[in-house]
């Protein structure tokens, strides 16, 4: 059996969960199975069992195209490219609403079986019409048809597969609750800590961290805000960047820079680090925060627990089939909005709640240091990319003509 994943995301090229995923999924499945690579960029790698191309996303042609449609423009012409190579796979695979039109054109054209993952979706997002104005209708309709027309759906939780079946018309024996997972060699604690020095971190001093995209939906500004209730000589480093908007970029200077006036242990890493380096910064904080307002998985908290970090996180979505509240962090509730965007109705407290927690975890550290073993543990057990390699295997055999 050949596999073809269709994604947006993959190395050099990873700039969230998804692409975490794709990247750590590949190489498990090419330990079992032919396996190809179709992603936006310009790789071109050839590996014993696994070879990855990559398509031109940028091009001169859409220099007068809107501003706010330009992204999904390129995109469907990049998901046409990715078809122009024959297929002959036995099944494709895409991952996000970014490589859905490759798969739905590779259904039909070629007649490969589908399976699609739900990392998110488009109707839990609403914010993206911020990023992509009616851009927005298109992405969701690619994503609807998708799901709709694919021989099998991965939930990465069970509230994803429940959101699935509530927001698409979807056979639900054709969806499967598989769970993303870590590779648990290399999230592994680390004694290094040059990238503190190197950003003005203490070494010596707690701190509490956030790595994620600047985006409505990691809920980073709840986390911003609560920075006023957090016990002062707690440093916050907020590893941020790839914002979605300019809107949203000008909306996080702004509140860092508010907060900084008043204190000057607020370290802002605005950019996407090296995986060697994230994994320092988890593995010297005394609390990662996950503020999340919509959350179908949060790969991160893995990455977190895998370093032995104590999690503070928002107890929504599947981030609750990942963190054991009082076991291996803090879940702290948020009371949302029922219609999205499920913004908090009570945002101040909500960040209160937040802080409260940090500072909790921070002073007690016997606590915090049972939680991290607790949560390397826990990955250990349950999130292990091999074991979940074997499961999205099964699935492919269910598949097989």
């Amino acid at each position: 059996m050949k596999v073809l994943f269709y994604t947006r995301e993959f190395p050099p090229y990873v700039y969230g969960g998804a692409g975490v995923h794709v990247e750590y999924l590949a190489e498990e499945l090419a330990k079992l199975m032919p396996m190809e690579v179709r992603s936006f960029g310009d790789q071109d790698a050839h590996a014993e069992n696994l070879k990855v191309k990559g398509y031109d996303f940028e091009s001169e042609d859409f220099k007068t195209a809107d501003a706010k449609l330009k992204a999904v423009l390129q995109t469907l012409r990049t998901c046409v490219n990715m078809n122009i190579d024959p297929v002959d796979a036995d099944v494709v695979h895409c991952h996000t609403w970014y490589a859905h039109f490759a798969g739905i054109v590779s259904k039909l054209c070629y007649g490969t079986p589908l399976v699609i993952t739900t990392h998110s979706l488009e109707p839990l997002r609403p914010w993206k019409r911020e990023q992509l104005g009616r851009g927005y209708d298109a992405s969701s309709w690619v994503e609807k048809t998708a799901i709709e027309m694919a021989d099998a759906v991965i939930a990465v939780s069970k509230e994803t597969k429940e959101d699935v079946l509530k927001h698409f018309d979807v056979d639900e024996a054709k969806v499967k609750v598989i769970y993303n997972g870590i590779n648990l060699v290399e999230y592994n604690v680390t004694d290094k800590t040059d990238t503190l020095v190197a950003h003005g971190i203490d070494p010596t001093k707690p701190y509490v961290l956030f790595v994620g995209r600047i985006t409505r939906q990691k809920g980073i500004i709840h986390l911003v805000n609560a920075i006023k209730h957090i016990h002062g000589e707690t440093q916050i480093v907020l590893c941020a960047g790839a914002p979605d908007t300019p809107e949203i970029a000008q909306e996080m200077k702004d509140s860092v820079e508010a907060v900084q006036k008043t204190r000057d242990n607020v370290i802002w890493i605005d950019k996407m680090l090296p995986k060697p380096e994230v994994i320092q910064l988890y593995s010297h904080a005394d609390v990662f925060c996950c503020p999340s307002i919509y959350e179908p998985f949060g790969i991160i908290n893995l990455e977190a627990m895998a370093c032995e970090t104590a999690v503070v996180a928002s107890a929504v979505g599947g981030i609750k089939e990942v963190v054991v509240n009082d076991e291996t962090g803090i879940l702290v509730s948020v009371e949302q909005q029922t219609e999205a965007p499920f913004e908090p109705l009570h945002p101040e407290k909500f960040s209160q709640d937040l802080a409260d927690s940090i500072n909790y975890l921070v002073n007690n550290p016997t606590i915090r240091k049972q939680m991290g073993l607790a949560g390397r543990q826990r990955v250990e057990s349950t999130f292990d990319w091999a074991a979940i390699a074997k499961q999205v295997q099964e699935l492919y055999q269910t598949l097989k003509p």
